[in-house]
């Protein structure tokens, strides 16, 4: 299972950000392609900063022109030292991924910061992530909170996870379990399956939040839903005891399948105990075997025990 409280949430923010006036301002519904490529070509050559964004959009994007990442590069350029704050936050990019310039995170942190102090939320991001981990800058925890804070009261759901992840550890910040609970819950409602499992386990455990077990039966079921085997384990368990649901094993039977079909060793365990017992399923010797194998190949003791005590009986 996941450490609580731990987990980052590490995706870099890579989208293309289209800002500034719309490209369709450049172009006519009776245009070629190449006459609009002509148009944004010469205003872009006249020093309009929009014209150069957009044309650096076509070649990052393949639109009209062939894909061309050092030609993107060039126009990104030209619009970002006018102060285009969209084509400050891709030139980053550009910087970051080593896409038309050499890889240089030093050079991403410079125009992220620009973007960022322009109020583009997925460049504050970026940047917090940066000093999170120390990319192109000194380690900064403190800074990496700024960033995130301002990315996050933004709306960002990856922000708002880290943000809470911060306050939880300590990082940056005083430890504070209720602000990330707070923070958590943002990105938890944005539909961050993360921030919904550890969401799910304070109410479980009533750190941060008034304990409350319907709650997290209700967070641990959106991070289920998702595909969380960790979380799908838990609500297994839950329905398996009724702690804040009515007790159903077909539904136990149903979130540990999910969960040990995803390789975690306790949901096969259970759920070999489930078909030995016949809870909520028909007892099945076979296939409780066939679980207690899954999680003792784990390593897991007590499936191994019941493998041995299994074939005792077959005996």
């Amino acid at each position: 299972m996941k450490n609580l409280l731990v987990t980052k949430s590490v995706l870099f923010c890579i989208a293309i950000i289209v800002g500034g006036i719309a490209f369709l301002l450049y172009s006519l519904s009776n245009n070629s392609g190449d006459d609009i490529t002509k148009r944004l070509t010469l205003k872009a050559e006249q020093g309009d900063a929009v014209a150069q964004f957009n044309l650096g959009l076509m070649y990052v994007d393949d639109q009209g022109v062939a894909q061309d990442y050092t030609k993107a590069v060039y126009w990104f350029t030209k619009a970002a030292e006018q102060g285009d704050a969209s084509a400050q936050f891709n030139l980053g990019l550009m910087y970051h991924k080593g896409q038309g310039v050499s890889q240089d995170y030093t050079k991403a942190v410079y125009w992220f910061t620009k973007a960022a102090e322009q109020g583009i939320a997925k460049a504050q991001y970026n940047l917090g992530l940066m000093y999170e981990n120390g990319e192109g800058v000194a380690q900064d925890y403190t800074k990496a909170v700024y960033w995130y804070t301002k990315s996050a009261e933004q709306g960002d759901a990856y922000a708002q996870f880290n943000l809470g992840l911060m306050y939880a550890d300590g990082e940056g910040v005083s430890q504070d379990y209720t602000k990330a609970a707070y923070w958590y819950t943002k990105a938890a409602e944005q539909g961050h399956a993360d921030a919904q499992f550890i969401l799910g386990a304070m109410y479980d455990n009533g750190q941060g939040v008034s304990q409350d077990y319907t709650k997290a039966v209700y967070w641990y079921t959106k991070s289920a839903e998702q595909g969380d085997a960790d979380a799908q384990f838990i609500l297994g368990a839950m329905y398996d005891n009724g702690r804040g649901v009515t007790q159903d094993y077909t539904k136990a039977v149903y979130w540990y399948t999910k969960s040990a079909e995803q390789g975690i060793a306790q949901a096969q365990y259970n759920l070999g105990v489930m078909y030995e017992k016949g809870r909520g399923v028909a007892q099945d010797y076979i296939k409780a075997v066939y679980w207690y194998t899954k999680s003792a190949e784990q390593g897991n003791a007590d499936a191994q025990k019941r493998l041995n005590s299994l074939k005792s009986l077959a005996k």
